[in-house]
Protein backbone atom coordinates (compact mmCIF):
# COMPACT_ATOMS: atom_id res chain seq x y z
CA UNK A 1 0.00 0.00 0.00
CA UNK A 2 1.34 3.59 -0.32
CA UNK A 3 2.27 5.65 2.82
CA UNK A 4 2.05 8.77 0.64
CA UNK A 5 -0.77 11.26 1.65
CA UNK A 6 -2.16 12.81 -1.37
CA UNK A 7 -4.72 16.04 -1.77
CA UNK A 8 -6.46 16.70 -4.76
CA UNK A 9 -7.89 20.74 -4.73
CA UNK A 10 -9.96 22.30 -7.77
CA UNK A 11 -8.03 24.97 -9.05
CA UNK A 12 -10.72 27.41 -9.81
CA UNK A 13 -13.49 25.73 -6.78
CA UNK A 14 -16.67 27.63 -6.73
CA UNK A 15 -16.43 28.86 -10.26
CA UNK A 16 -18.24 26.76 -13.06
CA UNK A 17 -16.44 26.04 -16.24
CA UNK A 18 -17.94 29.31 -18.52
CA UNK A 19 -16.45 31.93 -16.02
CA UNK A 20 -13.19 30.36 -16.00
CA UNK A 21 -12.98 30.56 -19.53
CA UNK A 22 -13.91 34.14 -19.14
CA UNK A 23 -12.45 35.56 -16.05
CA UNK A 24 -9.25 33.30 -16.51
CA UNK A 25 -7.45 35.47 -19.44
CA UNK A 26 -8.80 38.72 -18.43
CA UNK A 27 -7.26 38.55 -14.50
CA UNK A 28 -3.75 37.24 -16.19
CA UNK A 29 -3.71 40.18 -18.25
CA UNK A 30 -4.99 42.75 -15.32
CA UNK A 31 -2.89 41.30 -12.96
CA UNK A 32 0.40 40.78 -15.03
CA UNK A 33 2.25 44.27 -13.60
CA UNK A 34 1.59 42.81 -10.31
CA UNK A 35 2.68 38.94 -10.23
CA UNK A 36 5.47 39.12 -11.82
CA UNK A 37 8.37 39.56 -9.94
CA UNK A 38 11.01 42.04 -10.59
CA UNK A 39 14.04 41.42 -12.17
CA UNK A 40 16.80 39.63 -9.34
CA UNK A 41 19.82 41.39 -8.24
CA UNK A 42 23.26 39.83 -9.50
CA UNK A 43 23.21 37.28 -6.75
CA UNK A 44 26.45 37.10 -4.23
CA UNK A 45 28.48 33.99 -3.86
CA UNK A 46 27.97 32.19 -0.52
CA UNK A 47 31.54 33.04 0.02
CA UNK A 48 31.15 36.75 -0.57
CA UNK A 49 27.43 36.47 2.19
CA UNK A 50 30.48 35.21 4.92
CA UNK A 51 33.00 37.97 4.13
CA UNK A 52 30.19 40.24 4.76
CA UNK A 53 29.21 38.79 8.55
CA UNK A 54 32.41 37.14 9.48
CA UNK A 55 35.77 36.50 9.20
CA UNK A 56 37.96 33.39 9.16
CA UNK A 57 38.52 32.56 13.19
CA UNK A 58 36.35 31.29 15.35
CA UNK A 59 34.65 33.05 18.41
CA UNK A 60 33.62 31.17 21.47
CA UNK A 61 31.05 31.58 23.54
CA UNK A 62 31.25 29.96 27.13
CA UNK A 63 28.06 29.87 29.70
CA UNK A 64 26.90 27.94 32.58
CA UNK A 65 23.83 25.84 32.37
CA UNK A 66 22.12 25.53 35.90
CA UNK A 67 18.77 23.85 36.70
CA UNK A 68 16.82 20.84 38.53
CA UNK A 69 13.63 21.55 40.52
CA UNK A 70 11.73 22.97 37.79
CA UNK A 71 14.33 25.37 36.55
CA UNK A 72 16.99 26.49 34.10
CA UNK A 73 19.23 29.97 34.30
CA UNK A 74 22.05 30.35 31.61
CA UNK A 75 24.37 32.52 32.24
CA UNK A 76 27.22 34.03 30.88
CA UNK A 77 30.89 33.29 31.36
CA UNK A 78 33.25 34.40 28.99
CA UNK A 79 33.92 35.20 24.85
CA UNK A 80 37.41 34.13 23.73
CA UNK A 81 39.08 33.42 20.32
CA UNK A 82 39.38 29.81 19.67
CA UNK A 83 41.63 29.08 17.41
CA UNK A 84 41.21 29.34 13.12
CA UNK A 85 37.07 28.91 11.80
CA UNK A 86 37.36 24.88 10.07
CA UNK A 87 33.94 25.08 9.05
CA UNK A 88 32.12 25.22 5.46
CA UNK A 89 32.17 29.21 4.51
CA UNK A 90 29.15 28.36 2.64
CA UNK A 91 26.47 25.74 4.96
CA UNK A 92 26.42 28.29 7.64
CA UNK A 93 22.72 27.80 8.39
CA UNK A 94 21.51 24.12 9.78
CA UNK A 95 18.67 22.65 8.24
CA UNK A 96 18.73 19.46 9.72
CA UNK A 97 16.40 19.69 12.96
CA UNK A 98 18.38 17.91 15.04
CA UNK A 99 19.42 18.34 18.54
CA UNK A 100 17.54 19.39 22.12
CA UNK A 101 19.04 22.83 21.99
CA UNK A 102 19.65 24.97 18.81
CA UNK A 103 21.98 28.69 18.84
CA UNK A 104 20.69 30.87 16.15
CA UNK A 105 23.51 33.89 15.34
CA UNK A 106 21.64 36.84 14.11
CA UNK A 107 22.39 40.02 12.14
CA UNK A 108 21.10 43.00 13.33
CA UNK A 109 20.88 44.97 10.30
CA UNK A 110 19.00 42.86 8.85
CA UNK A 111 17.30 40.72 11.51
CA UNK A 112 18.23 37.40 9.63
CA UNK A 113 20.28 34.73 10.96
CA UNK A 114 23.79 34.31 9.52
CA UNK A 115 24.43 31.10 11.61
CA UNK A 116 22.98 28.21 13.22
CA UNK A 117 24.12 24.69 14.93
CA UNK A 118 21.46 21.97 16.87
CA UNK A 119 22.94 20.30 19.47
CA UNK A 120 22.45 18.08 22.42
CA UNK A 121 24.33 18.76 26.27
CA UNK A 122 25.34 17.07 29.12
CA UNK A 123 22.96 18.94 30.76
CA UNK A 124 20.25 18.13 28.50
CA UNK A 125 20.96 14.20 29.25
CA UNK A 126 20.78 14.81 33.28
CA UNK A 127 17.46 16.85 33.23
CA UNK A 128 16.15 13.39 32.06
CA UNK A 129 17.48 11.78 35.42
CA UNK A 130 15.69 11.48 39.07
CA UNK A 131 18.56 13.70 40.29
CA UNK A 132 17.38 16.59 38.26
CA UNK A 133 14.09 16.27 40.10
CA UNK A 134 16.15 16.44 43.63
CA UNK A 135 18.64 19.43 43.40
CA UNK A 136 20.69 21.85 40.74
CA UNK A 137 23.59 21.83 38.84
CA UNK A 138 26.00 23.43 36.83
CA UNK A 139 27.08 22.71 33.66
CA UNK A 140 29.43 24.29 31.32
CA UNK A 141 28.82 24.60 27.66
CA UNK A 142 30.30 26.56 24.93
CA UNK A 143 28.76 27.94 21.32
CA UNK A 144 31.49 28.21 18.57
CA UNK A 145 31.05 30.35 15.25
CA UNK A 146 32.73 32.60 12.61
CA UNK A 147 33.74 35.53 13.88
CA UNK A 148 31.34 38.37 13.42
CA UNK A 149 32.57 41.64 11.89
CA UNK A 150 29.89 43.67 13.62
CA UNK A 151 27.75 42.83 16.96
CA UNK A 152 25.64 39.97 16.80
CA UNK A 153 22.91 38.82 18.66
CA UNK A 154 22.92 35.20 20.27
CA UNK A 155 19.59 32.91 20.73
CA UNK A 156 19.79 30.07 22.05
CA UNK A 157 16.90 27.79 22.05
CA UNK A 158 15.58 24.74 23.41
CA UNK A 159 13.17 22.03 22.00
CA UNK A 160 10.08 21.11 23.62
CA UNK A 161 6.37 20.34 23.74
CA UNK A 162 4.37 17.76 21.74
CA UNK A 163 5.60 18.78 18.65
CA UNK A 164 8.59 19.31 19.61
CA UNK A 165 9.39 23.07 18.49
CA UNK A 166 12.26 25.55 19.84
CA UNK A 167 11.79 28.01 21.98
CA UNK A 168 14.15 30.74 22.89
CA UNK A 169 15.81 29.98 26.61
CA UNK A 170 18.56 33.16 26.29
CA UNK A 171 20.00 35.57 24.44
CA UNK A 172 22.16 38.22 24.51
CA UNK A 173 24.83 40.41 22.35
CA UNK A 174 27.85 39.67 21.87
CA UNK A 175 30.32 42.93 20.31
CA UNK A 176 33.18 41.43 18.94
CA UNK A 177 35.15 44.20 19.44
CA UNK A 178 34.49 45.18 23.14
CA UNK A 179 37.48 45.01 26.26
CA UNK A 180 35.36 42.54 27.43
CA UNK A 181 35.81 40.08 24.31
CA UNK A 182 39.81 38.28 24.32
CA UNK A 183 40.57 38.35 21.06
CA UNK A 184 43.65 36.81 22.11
CA UNK A 185 44.99 33.29 20.74
CA UNK A 186 46.09 30.59 23.20
CA UNK A 187 49.12 29.57 22.73
CA UNK A 188 50.12 26.01 23.90
CA UNK A 189 52.39 23.23 23.04
CA UNK A 190 50.90 20.54 22.40
CA UNK A 191 51.61 18.33 19.32
CA UNK A 192 49.07 18.12 16.47
CA UNK A 193 49.64 15.41 13.82
CA UNK A 194 47.23 14.35 10.75
CA UNK A 195 46.26 11.10 10.14
CA UNK A 196 44.31 11.80 7.15
CA UNK A 197 44.65 14.88 5.32
CA UNK A 198 42.29 15.47 2.00
CA UNK A 199 42.12 19.49 2.07
CA UNK A 200 41.39 22.79 3.53
CA UNK A 201 39.72 22.56 6.50
CA UNK A 202 36.27 24.54 5.55
CA UNK A 203 36.02 22.36 2.72
CA UNK A 204 36.41 19.13 5.00
CA UNK A 205 34.62 17.53 7.99
CA UNK A 206 37.11 17.77 10.42
CA UNK A 207 38.33 15.35 13.51
CA UNK A 208 40.04 15.26 16.09
CA UNK A 209 41.33 12.53 18.62
CA UNK A 210 42.47 14.10 21.96
CA UNK A 211 44.94 10.96 23.98
CA UNK A 212 43.47 10.63 27.44
CA UNK A 213 45.11 8.55 30.44
CA UNK A 214 48.24 8.06 28.32
CA UNK A 215 51.65 8.76 29.90
CA UNK A 216 54.21 10.64 28.19
CA UNK A 217 56.02 7.70 27.30
CA UNK A 218 53.01 6.16 25.75
CA UNK A 219 52.03 8.37 23.43
CA UNK A 220 53.43 5.80 20.28
CA UNK A 221 50.81 3.83 21.77
CA UNK A 222 48.18 6.82 21.78
CA UNK A 223 49.46 6.99 17.97
CA UNK A 224 48.75 3.31 16.78
CA UNK A 225 45.42 3.61 18.47
CA UNK A 226 44.61 6.56 17.13
CA UNK A 227 45.22 5.11 13.00
CA UNK A 228 43.82 1.87 14.65
CA UNK A 229 40.08 3.19 15.09
CA UNK A 230 40.33 5.93 12.48
CA UNK A 231 40.37 2.96 9.90
CA UNK A 232 38.06 1.37 11.84
CA UNK A 233 35.26 4.08 11.31
CA UNK A 234 36.33 4.29 7.54
CA UNK A 235 35.59 0.07 6.94
CA UNK A 236 32.19 0.79 7.45
CA UNK A 237 29.41 2.98 5.18
CA UNK A 238 29.15 5.13 4.59
CA UNK A 239 31.95 6.73 5.81
CA UNK A 240 34.24 3.96 3.45
CA UNK A 241 32.73 5.45 0.35
CA UNK A 242 32.92 9.13 1.94
CA UNK A 243 36.44 8.84 3.16
CA UNK A 244 37.66 11.61 0.81
CA UNK A 245 35.65 14.01 2.40
CA UNK A 246 37.50 13.80 5.68
CA UNK A 247 40.02 15.63 7.40
CA UNK A 248 41.28 13.70 10.80
CA UNK A 249 43.75 15.41 12.95
CA UNK A 250 45.15 13.88 16.40
CA UNK A 251 46.99 15.92 19.77
CA UNK A 252 49.33 14.77 21.90
CA UNK A 253 48.03 15.35 25.43
CA UNK A 254 50.30 13.36 27.97
CA UNK A 255 48.70 12.60 31.11
CA UNK A 256 50.79 12.58 34.63
CA UNK A 257 49.94 8.94 34.60
CA UNK A 258 48.33 6.16 33.02
CA UNK A 259 44.41 5.82 33.28
CA UNK A 260 41.22 7.88 33.53
CA UNK A 261 39.27 8.05 37.04
CA UNK A 262 36.99 5.02 37.56
CA UNK A 263 35.30 5.91 40.85
CA UNK A 264 33.49 3.30 41.04
CA UNK A 265 36.09 0.48 41.43
CA UNK A 266 38.60 3.03 43.52
CA UNK A 267 40.50 4.03 41.16
CA UNK A 268 41.13 7.95 41.17
CA UNK A 269 43.01 10.20 38.74
CA UNK A 270 43.56 13.88 37.70
CA UNK A 271 43.92 13.78 33.68
CA UNK A 272 44.25 16.60 31.09
CA UNK A 273 40.40 17.06 30.63
CA UNK A 274 38.95 15.36 33.38
CA UNK A 275 37.92 12.02 31.56
CA UNK A 276 36.07 9.85 33.98
CA UNK A 277 33.75 6.71 34.41
CA UNK A 278 30.46 6.65 36.38
CA UNK A 279 28.72 9.53 34.46
CA UNK A 280 25.34 9.02 36.03
CA UNK A 281 26.26 7.03 38.37
CA UNK A 282 26.25 4.52 34.96
CA UNK A 283 29.54 2.34 35.62
CA UNK A 284 30.11 2.28 31.35
CA UNK A 285 29.21 5.73 30.88
CA UNK A 286 32.16 7.70 30.11
CA UNK A 287 32.85 11.27 29.28
CA UNK A 288 34.32 14.79 30.66
CA UNK A 289 32.56 17.36 32.68
CA UNK A 290 35.58 19.88 31.76
CA UNK A 291 33.97 21.63 28.66
CA UNK A 292 36.20 24.89 28.93
CA UNK A 293 39.51 22.69 29.84
CA UNK A 294 38.61 20.55 26.83
CA UNK A 295 37.95 23.69 24.65
CA UNK A 296 41.13 25.33 25.59
CA UNK A 297 43.06 21.99 24.32
CA UNK A 298 41.50 21.74 21.42
CA UNK A 299 41.31 25.59 20.34
CA UNK A 300 44.53 25.73 18.20
CA UNK A 301 43.02 22.59 16.29
CA UNK A 302 40.77 23.13 13.11
CA UNK A 303 37.76 20.96 13.80
CA UNK A 304 34.05 20.71 14.28
CA UNK A 305 34.14 16.81 15.95
CA UNK A 306 36.53 15.57 18.29
CA UNK A 307 36.73 11.95 19.87
CA UNK A 308 38.26 11.42 22.91
CA UNK A 309 40.69 8.37 23.03
CA UNK A 310 40.88 6.92 27.04
CA UNK A 311 43.61 4.78 27.79
CA UNK A 312 41.49 1.92 29.32
CA UNK A 313 40.83 -1.65 28.57
CA UNK A 314 37.48 -1.03 30.93
CA UNK A 315 34.10 -0.81 28.76
CA UNK A 316 33.34 1.96 28.42
CA UNK A 317 32.62 5.40 26.05
CA UNK A 318 30.11 8.16 25.40
CA UNK A 319 28.34 10.25 22.68
CA UNK A 320 26.83 13.42 22.33
CA UNK A 321 25.49 15.59 19.31
CA UNK A 322 27.79 18.77 18.51
CA UNK A 323 29.64 18.16 21.58
CA UNK A 324 32.31 14.99 22.35
CA UNK A 325 32.36 11.58 22.21
CA UNK A 326 34.76 8.76 23.80
CA UNK A 327 36.25 5.76 23.70
CA UNK A 328 37.95 3.22 25.74
CA UNK A 329 40.66 2.01 23.67
CA UNK A 330 41.74 -1.72 25.36
CA UNK A 331 38.69 -2.83 25.05
CA UNK A 332 38.14 -6.09 23.04
CA UNK A 333 34.68 -3.93 22.02
CA UNK A 334 36.76 -0.92 21.19
CA UNK A 335 36.04 -0.80 17.15
CA UNK A 336 32.54 -1.17 18.21
CA UNK A 337 32.19 1.21 20.88
CA UNK A 338 34.45 4.09 18.60
CA UNK A 339 31.95 3.90 15.66
CA UNK A 340 28.96 3.54 17.69
CA UNK A 341 29.69 6.88 20.16
CA UNK A 342 30.72 9.00 17.01
CA UNK A 343 27.32 7.89 15.21
CA UNK A 344 25.78 9.85 18.41
CA UNK A 345 28.35 12.83 18.37
CA UNK A 346 28.18 12.79 14.68
CA UNK A 347 25.06 12.47 13.31
CA UNK A 348 22.60 12.68 16.59
CA UNK A 349 21.82 8.47 16.02
CA UNK A 350 20.05 7.51 18.90
CA UNK A 351 20.92 4.36 20.94
CA UNK A 352 18.60 1.97 19.29
CA UNK A 353 19.06 -0.89 22.31
CA UNK A 354 16.56 -0.62 25.25
CA UNK A 355 17.13 -3.93 27.69
CA UNK A 356 20.35 -2.71 29.30
CA UNK A 357 20.38 -0.43 32.29
CA UNK A 358 20.01 3.61 32.12
CA UNK A 359 20.37 6.23 34.38
CA UNK A 360 17.20 8.54 32.39
CA UNK A 361 14.05 8.22 33.88
CA UNK A 362 11.85 5.93 31.29
CA UNK A 363 8.53 4.41 30.61
CA UNK A 364 6.48 6.71 29.50
CA UNK A 365 3.39 6.42 28.60
CA UNK A 366 2.89 8.68 25.82
CA UNK A 367 6.28 9.74 23.59
CA UNK A 368 6.51 12.93 21.72
CA UNK A 369 8.17 11.92 18.22
CA UNK A 370 12.06 11.96 18.79
CA UNK A 371 14.15 14.66 17.16
CA UNK A 372 16.57 11.51 16.44
CA UNK A 373 16.64 10.81 12.57
CA UNK A 374 16.49 6.98 13.79
CA UNK A 375 13.54 6.55 16.50
CA UNK A 376 10.24 7.19 16.23
CA UNK A 377 6.97 7.28 17.95
CA UNK A 378 5.23 6.41 14.78
CA UNK A 379 1.96 7.95 15.87
CA UNK A 380 1.43 8.07 11.73
CA UNK A 381 2.34 5.72 9.90
CA UNK A 382 1.98 7.93 6.73
CA UNK A 383 4.42 10.68 8.26
CA UNK A 384 7.40 7.67 9.05
CA UNK A 385 10.43 9.91 8.41
CA UNK A 386 12.05 7.17 6.53
CA UNK A 387 8.60 6.19 4.89
CA UNK A 388 10.42 5.89 1.53
CA UNK A 389 12.65 3.47 2.73
CA UNK A 390 10.08 0.61 3.54
CA UNK A 391 9.03 -1.54 1.28
CA UNK A 392 5.26 -2.07 0.27
CA UNK A 393 4.96 -5.65 1.59
CA UNK A 394 6.69 -4.55 5.10
CA UNK A 395 3.26 -3.90 7.74
CA UNK A 396 4.03 -0.76 10.35
CA UNK A 397 4.40 -1.85 12.89
CA UNK A 398 6.80 -4.41 11.85
CA UNK A 399 6.59 -7.91 13.74
CA UNK A 400 9.61 -9.21 15.06
CA UNK A 401 10.41 -12.12 17.92
CA UNK A 402 10.48 -9.56 20.53
CA UNK A 403 9.70 -11.30 23.51
CA UNK A 404 12.80 -14.19 22.51
CA UNK A 405 14.92 -11.59 22.38
CA UNK A 406 14.05 -9.86 25.51
CA UNK A 407 14.56 -13.07 27.25
CA UNK A 408 17.71 -13.21 25.93
CA UNK A 409 18.87 -9.97 26.79
CA UNK A 410 16.95 -10.50 30.75
CA UNK A 411 19.59 -13.93 31.12
CA UNK A 412 22.65 -11.25 29.88
CA UNK A 413 21.76 -8.48 32.19
CA UNK A 414 21.37 -10.54 35.56
CA UNK A 415 24.59 -11.63 34.55
CA UNK A 416 26.20 -8.66 33.96
CA UNK A 417 24.79 -7.22 37.00
CA UNK A 418 26.90 -9.84 39.05
CA UNK A 419 30.16 -8.93 37.70
CA UNK A 420 29.42 -5.56 38.17
CA UNK A 421 28.93 -6.31 41.92
CA UNK A 422 32.34 -8.28 42.15
CA UNK A 423 34.32 -5.84 40.49
CA UNK A 424 34.92 -9.05 38.03
CA UNK A 425 37.85 -8.72 35.65
CA UNK A 426 37.20 -7.09 32.06
CA UNK A 427 38.14 -10.62 30.71
CA UNK A 428 35.24 -11.71 31.66
CA UNK A 429 32.50 -8.82 30.62
CA UNK A 430 34.60 -9.38 27.14
CA UNK A 431 33.43 -13.00 27.57
CA UNK A 432 29.82 -12.13 27.98
CA UNK A 433 29.57 -9.65 25.45
CA UNK A 434 31.42 -12.37 22.87
CA UNK A 435 28.67 -14.57 24.18
CA UNK A 436 25.92 -12.15 23.74
CA UNK A 437 26.90 -10.97 20.06
CA UNK A 438 26.64 -14.59 18.85
CA UNK A 439 23.50 -15.46 19.88
CA UNK A 440 21.96 -11.95 18.83
CA UNK A 441 23.40 -12.25 15.67
CA UNK A 442 21.57 -15.51 14.53
CA UNK A 443 18.68 -14.51 16.37
CA UNK A 444 18.00 -11.05 14.80
CA UNK A 445 18.77 -12.14 11.29
CA UNK A 446 16.61 -15.24 11.55
CA UNK A 447 13.23 -13.08 11.81
CA UNK A 448 11.25 -12.73 9.03
CA UNK A 449 11.76 -9.08 8.40
CA UNK A 450 15.43 -9.12 8.90
CA UNK A 451 17.52 -6.91 6.77
CA UNK A 452 14.53 -5.05 5.51
CA UNK A 453 13.33 -1.24 6.92
CA UNK A 454 9.97 -1.20 8.79
CA UNK A 455 9.66 0.26 12.63
CA UNK A 456 10.01 -2.40 14.75
CA UNK A 457 8.86 -1.67 18.78
CA UNK A 458 12.01 -1.38 21.04
CA UNK A 459 14.41 1.90 20.64
CA UNK A 460 16.01 4.43 23.03
CA UNK A 461 15.13 2.62 26.75
CA UNK A 462 11.75 2.02 26.09
CA UNK A 463 10.50 -1.19 26.06
CA UNK A 464 6.75 0.46 24.18
CA UNK A 465 5.92 3.08 22.01
CA UNK A 466 9.00 4.01 20.23
CA UNK A 467 10.30 2.27 17.16
CA UNK A 468 14.16 1.26 15.49
CA UNK A 469 14.72 1.20 11.41
CA UNK A 470 15.92 -2.54 11.23
CA UNK A 471 16.16 -5.32 13.57
CA UNK A 472 19.19 -4.51 13.90
CA UNK A 473 22.08 -2.05 13.96
CA UNK A 474 25.25 -0.70 15.24
CA UNK A 475 22.96 1.42 17.28
CA UNK A 476 20.93 -1.24 18.56
CA UNK A 477 23.85 -4.04 19.28
CA UNK A 478 27.33 -5.07 18.57
CA UNK A 479 26.67 -5.28 14.84
CA UNK A 480 29.18 -4.62 12.32
CA UNK A 481 27.18 -2.07 10.31
CA UNK A 482 24.53 0.86 10.03
CA UNK A 483 21.07 0.23 8.99
CA UNK A 484 20.01 2.15 5.56
CA UNK A 485 18.52 5.02 7.75
CA UNK A 486 21.24 5.76 10.30
CA UNK A 487 23.67 5.35 7.07
CA UNK A 488 21.51 8.04 5.36
CA UNK A 489 21.79 10.30 8.54
CA UNK A 490 25.27 10.21 8.54
CA UNK A 491 25.79 10.97 4.82
CA UNK A 492 23.27 14.31 5.36
CA UNK A 493 26.16 15.81 7.88
CA UNK A 494 29.00 14.60 5.69
CA UNK A 495 27.37 16.75 3.09
CA UNK A 496 26.47 19.63 5.40
CA UNK A 497 30.67 20.29 5.91
CA UNK A 498 31.82 19.26 3.35
CA UNK A 499 31.73 20.82 -0.30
Amino acid sequence: MSRMKSHSIPLHEGLNMSHRRILAPALLWFLYPIIMPPAPAPAQSPQADFDRVFTAKTMRVDYFHTGGLGEEIVSLDRVVSDGPWAGSFTRLVDDTNLGKYLFEIVDPATNGVVYSRGFASIYGEWETTAEAGETHRTFHESLRFPWPREPVQIVLKKRGGERGTFHEIWSDVVDPNSRFVNAAELIQEYRVWSILDNGSPNEKVDIILLSEGYAEEQMEKFHADARRLTETLFEREPFRSRRSAFNVRAIDVPSPRTGVNRPHVGQFRRTPVSAEYNIFDSERYLLTFDNRRLRDVLSSVPYEFVEILVNEKQYGGGGILNFQATTAVDTEFADYVFVHEFGHHFAGLADEYYTSPVAYETGGVVHPEPWEPNVTALHDTYELKWGDLVEEAVPLPTPWDKEAYEEHARGIRTRRQTLIDSRAPEEEFDALFHEQRAIERELLASMQYSGRVGAFEGAMYETHGLYRPETDCIMFTRADSFCRVCRRAIERIIDMYSS
